[in-house]
């Protein structure tokens, strides 16, 4: 498996340009700082500080040419910026860059479970005011939004308990709660609101669009000190090893199943066939889904899902093998006026 590499090398990558950005100004403020004081400052090793340097000698400004790019001077282990590439010059945003910004800090606005709503909008403020984008026609709606998720956003930024009306999809089961919201976020491209559920005594995150019915109540929400938000930087979905682990042999057709799902173990097995080993959260969740997978999957652990998929699929044939009842054909309707006399069917009705 590749992927949490992926993410580990995605991370890096957004740290190292982070650093980037910061170094220039950080030795533009210090000239002929020694390397190790620098490296220390900002937390790295001498080596990775140097490794950066190098790759600022390549960074600049479009054209990429003499005195367009970053310049340096290093005297022993002292570096000095000769040439910034214009980096002390005051941020001046084209109206296409402006227009690009404003959407992209309202979208970030409009997104649930925004940390820093005000800073947000203040930031976004800075900007029209500055330039000729005040009041600019500019609408921005997420993917995810509906007249749910507004009504949703509205009823938690009102501070007041909900009851709603919830469909579980592990359990195959809808359910009426009373909740007290915390907050509402979005992860995936799905909007969830995360409260304190008083049925389950904990916190449960609801995802939108499975909220059949919300009603606001007249009290306000309380949240007892208890109820801890939960970390969602790697998902909503958190396995744990007290959670069932299934094994599934699948083709070359339900391999997007490693990339959907996050998977404990994938081996290569016989022929184009993987062996797949996945935490869920109850077998009945597990039995739905390999049901609504293709021939190619076999359920190969625990012993107990295998016969809940077999016994569900025999039930289902079975269904199909019974023929509908034939309906028997009645007798056609005669007027006794316009029967001919000896008609066996009047004679049969009028006796």
């Amino acid at each position: 498996m590749t992927r949490p590499a992926a993410r580990s090398g995605s991370r890096a990558s957004a740290d190292r340009l982070a650093r980037l950005l910061n170094l220039v100004p950080y030795l533009l403020a210090r000239p002929g700082i020694e390397i190790a004081e620098a490296a220390g400052d900002l937390g790295v090793t001498e080596r990775q500080l140097r490794e950066d340097l190098e790759l600022l000698w390549v960074c600049g400004l479009p054209g990429y040419g003499p005195g367009d790019l970053i310049d340096m001077a290093f005297d022993g282990d002292r570096v000095t910026i000769t040439y910034d590439a214009g980096i002390d010059r005051p941020l001046r945003l084209t109206p296409d860059e402006a227009l690009a910004l404003v959407v992209a800090l309202r979208m970030l606005a409009e997104t649930p479970g925004v940390a820093n709503r005000e800073a947000v909008e203040r930031a976004l403020a800075k900007i029209e005011d500055a330039g000729d984008l005040v009041g600019a026609p500019v609408a921005v709606r997420l993917p995810g939004d509906t007249p749910r998720v507004e009504a949703l956003r509205a009823a938690v930024e009102g501070g007041k308990a909900l009851r709603i009306t919830y469909y579980t999809a592990a359990r195959d089961e809808t359910t009426e709660r009373v909740i007290d919201p915390l907050r509402m976020l979005m992860v995936g491209g799905r909007a969830y609101v995360e409260a304190w559920c008083r049925r389950a005594e904990a916190v449960r995150l609801f995802r939108a669009d499975r909220i059949d019915a919300v009603t606001e109540l007249d009290e306000p929400a309380t949240v007892p000190p208890q109820a801890v938000p939960h970390d969602l930087t790697e998902g909503v979905f958190r396995p744990s090893a007290d959670l069932p682990l299934i094994t599934l042999r699948i083709g070359r057709g339900e391999r997007w199943i490693t990339e959907y799902y996050p998977c404990e173990r994938v081996e290569a097995g016989d022929g184009d066939q993987w062996l797949v080993s996945l935490r869920v959260t109850d077998l009945g969740w597990a039995r739905r889904f390999v049901l609504g997978l293709g021939p190619e999957v076999t359920v190969v652990a625990p012993v107990e899902l295998a016969e809940q998929v077999r016994a569900t699929a025999a039930a289902a044939l079975d269904a199909y093998a019974v023929p509908a009842p034939t309906a028997v054909p009645r007798p056609p309707e005669v007027d006794p006026e316009r029967a001919p006399s000896g008609d066996p069917a009047v004679a049969g009705r009028t006796q």
